[in-house]
């Protein structure tokens, strides 16, 4: 397995004339990659940032997100002019599809847990985290585990067991390789979602989801801000992203945001 990133080669493949992207950077070690990215007041439009060790990475609710070396920690960010505030969430669910195509790429079936995680297995390999800049840009962190984990690594909320793709069995695990082909991937769905300005439907990224959803059809527990909760069936995911959740009281939730546990498959 090879961690070294050599900047200079991923520029030359991925940054513009001869790539998707304005501007990379690779760093061995950083805090955080999405901050780092939030902080580049006037980064231009598909700016990335990539480590190979994050000391104060952030999860959702600004938990902390466990980033150890050997893992592949890459920041984009964006700034979609024209699509509608509204359908900026996409952002984070297409960061799914790209983790998913990369892991098919080395051999391993991966599903997504709405709205942030990508399993291998029944465990997760992979975590997303969207935010938006003071400046209005989004800034989109994926942290994949690629080589086998330190023991210590705590479960994810929920009690999702961490995993990694060495541990799924991949047939590469070259962090270059790995970092090139989800930039490609990444690039490719973003741009098809921008050309339909931001519709999932017409650039078909929500029929590609629902392919891989792991989360639609099961039962599930939504855990919600203020300590409130939600138990019910995962119906589906709309077009504007949000998941719809038939309750046990026979109602249809549609929820926004929330840490979401799986149950059982209904």
């Amino acid at each position: 397995m090879t961690t070294a990133l050599d900047a200079d080669a991923l520029r030359s493949r991925l940054v513009a004339p001869n790539g998707p992207y304005a501007a990379l950077d690779v760093v061995e070690s950083t805090p955080s990659t999405n901050a780092d990215l939030s902080a580049a007041t006037g980064a231009a439009d598909r700016t990335v940032l990539i480590a190979l060790e994050q000391t104060a990475g952030q999860g959702r609710r600004g938990r902390g997100w466990s980033s150890p070396v050997g893992g592949l920690y890459v920041s984009v960010l964006f700034r979609p002019a024209g699509v509608s505030p509204a359908r900026l969430p996409w952002l984070n669910l297409i960061a799914g599809l790209a983790l998913v195509r990369v892991a098919a790429s080395v051999g391993v079936d991966a599903s997504l847990k709405w709205p942030n995680d990508l399993l291998l297995g029944g465990g997760k390999g992979a975590g997303i985290l969207s935010e938006i800049t003071a400046d209005g840009a989004v800034v989109v962190g994926m942290g994949l585990n690629v080589a086998k984990l330190p023991s210590d690594v705590q479960p994810a909320p929920g009690g999702l067991a961490p995993t990694s793709l060495e541990d799924a069995g991949a047939a590469e695990l070259d962090h270059e390789e790995l970092a090139f082909r989800l930039l490609v991937e990444l690039a490719g769905l973003e741009g098809v979602w921008r050309k339909n300005d931001g519709d999932a439907v017409e650039s078909g990224l929500l029929e590609e989801y629902l392919e891989h959803s792991a989360t639609v059809g099961s039962r599930v527990r939504v855990e919600l801000s203020g300590g409130a909760a939600l138990e019910g069936v995962a119906q589906r995911v709309e077009a504007d992203g949000t998941l719809t959740v038939r309750g046990d009281d026979g109602v249809e939730h549609g929820v926004s945001a929330g840490d979401v546990v799986h149950l059982r498959s209904a």
